[in-house]
């Protein structure tokens, strides 16, 4: 702006004159700021603007007009209420304010937000509303905090009571008698398996085991409810879902034996099954890592319009870790067709629930994240399959990811590396295998309906039972996979501090070959 310009101005407005000069000093500043800079000094400049805009207009003003909500970040509504309205509204202060966002303190910035406040209507507070992003918040005199917990702890979903009868009333996803046979004679296999490996490992003849004893309805109701498309990232303690989908007796004795038809080539412990067949992501020890991997699965699914969701299973210990959080927020922002499961078993090992949070389990969670969340009796079979498949139909319809917390008991163990005698009570521990059974709840059900009896549970148990030893003595006396399966699958060319490593590995293994089994092949 040239000086000739100014100095004519000056000589009819000396008002106007100094706010030119101020915003020909700014205008220089701005010319000499990173362009970033440039933009903040700008929003700033335009949010003074305005409020000495408010300020010279209040004395215009006669009549009030109602009051209206404003977009956070943008200039508030002219609300002009009488003088009379504005003296009443004393020295109160809005909850927002343009100052408050720019970073302005002047004395003048701080007449014109007193202003500004007046106008919006401080005084009647209770019908004041703000459209903050993500819905309409209104406001209120009174301060209130919100309670840590609520009164009453969140309803379990239950279908079956605890002596295999349908509770009166309840709704549930129907099955057929061949489903509901199948789901059974899954739920006994599991049984069966978890029993036989268990003791396998007692004896010596595989390094490491944990079972699903008392878990049998999550593992193979949750699958039935699914299908071969939906993507499975599980824990460690769903080899049920695993089972369900197809993977045989034989390839589950194989990674428990390490041998060379083992899948993952003897590099993992046994129990971490994996199956891409199958779209059962392999098991991974650290705990939660599975959860924001689900979520972008399960987005990956929505970008391809897959009629298919993703489903990832946890215990109550991993709503502790960092990984839970972000992926619960990550799933719900996306609306990323996903099933997040919780095994609420009240033990993270020697953990009880009591010392792993505060609030009402895992399930209030969901809803502070924004999902749609279901407590269910995680013992109840028919509760657990109606609960997971409306919640695949909600994920894949609607696009939108779901919470399911299972209450159950972990009756077994931790591990084979675990004495769960060591902290909880037996009494405790025998209860819960006896009187809340869910296997022996299911087959009541399924008995019930005229569908089972005592025969064909005799029969199928000793069937299990010799296919699985006979699985077992296969795996033993397979060979394990080659040394040099060690390093490979991890770089397209092996790279020379990798070939040295194998290289001094052969002739460590030469010079001790008593330090070494005999059946790994140099």
């Amino acid at each position: 702006m040239s000086s000739h310009l100014i100095s004519s101005l000056s000589n009819s407005n000396t008002d106007i004159y100094k706010r030119l000069v101020r915003l020909e000093a700014q205008l220089r500043r701005r010319r000499l700021m990173a362009p970033w800079r440039a933009a903040a000094m700008a929003s700033s400049q335009l949010a003074r603007r305005e409020a000495r805009r408010l300020l010279s207009s209040q004395h215009r003003r006669h009549c009030a007009a109602p009051a209206c909500p404003w977009l956070l970040g943008s200039a508030p509504p002219v609300l002009g209420p009488s003088p009379a309205a504005a003296a009443a509204a004393g020295d109160r202060r809005g909850f927002c304010s343009v100052r408050s966002f720019t970073g302005e303190s002047s004395a003048a910035a701080a007449a014109a937000a007193a202003v500004e406040e007046a106008e919006n209507g401080s005084v009647a507070g209770g019908d004041q509303a703000i459209d903050f992003p993500g819905g309409k918040v209104s406001f209120v005199a009174e301060m209130n905090f919100l309670p840590e917990s609520q009164r009453e702890r969140i309803n379990c979903y239950r279908v079956l009571d605890d002596d295999g009868r349908t509770i009166s009333g309840s709704r549930f996803q129907e099955v057929s008698k061949e489903l509901a046979l199948k789901m059974y004679s899954e739920m006994v296999t599991l049984q069966v398996m978890d029993t036989i490996f268990f003791e396998a490992q007692r004896q010596g003849r595989i390094s490491f085991y944990l079972t699903s004893h008392g878990e049998e309805a999550i593992n193979i109701a949750s699958a039935a409810a699914l299908t071969i498309d939906d993507i499975v990232l599980p824990q460690y303690r769903e080899p049920g879902v695993l089972l369900w989908r197809g993977f045989t007796l034989q390839e589950f004795a194989n990674q428990c034996f390490g041998n060379k038809l083992d899948y993952g080539k003897g590099r993992q412990m046994p129990i971490h099954y994996g199956s891409n067949r199958l779209n059962y992501f392999t098991v991974s020890s650290p705990i939660a890592t599975q959860l924001p991997h689900a979520v972008g699965a399960a987005y990956s699914l929505k970008m391809d319009k897959k009629d298919a969701c993703a489903i990832t299973y946890f215990g109550d210990g991993g709503t502790s870790e960092g990984d839970f959080h972000a992926a619960l927020n990550f799933a719900a922002v996306l609306e990323a067709p996903v099933i997040f499961f919780c095994r609420n078993n009240g033990w993270a090992i020697s953990t009880p629930t009591s010392e792993q949070f505060r609030s009402d389990g895992a399930v209030i969670r969901g809803q502070a994240y924004g999902m749609r969340s279901i407590r269910v009796d995680g013992n109840d079979a028919l509760a657990v399959y109606s609960a997971v498949h409306t919640a695949r139909e909600m994920a894949i319809k609607e696009g939108r990811p779901i919470l399911v917390e299972a209450l159950t008991y972990r009756v077994g163990h931790h591990s084979t590396s675990d004495d769960s005698t060591k902290y909880r009570p037996v009494d405790e521990i025998e209860h819960w295998r006896t009187a809340r059974d869910p296997i022996s709840r299911y087959r009541k059900w399924v008995q019930g309906n005229g569908w089972w009896c005592d025969e064909e549970e005799s029969e199928l148990r000793n069937n299990v039972k010799q296919e699985l030893l006979k699985a077992i003595q296969v795996a033993e006396r397979m060979p394990k996979p080659p040394l040099a399966e060690l390093f490979t699958d991890v770089y397209d060319e092996v790279p020379s501090n990798l070939r040295e490593q194998e290289r001094l590995l052969r002739d460590t293994i030469k010079k001790h070959p008593a330090d070494y089994p005999a059946d790994v092949h140099i």
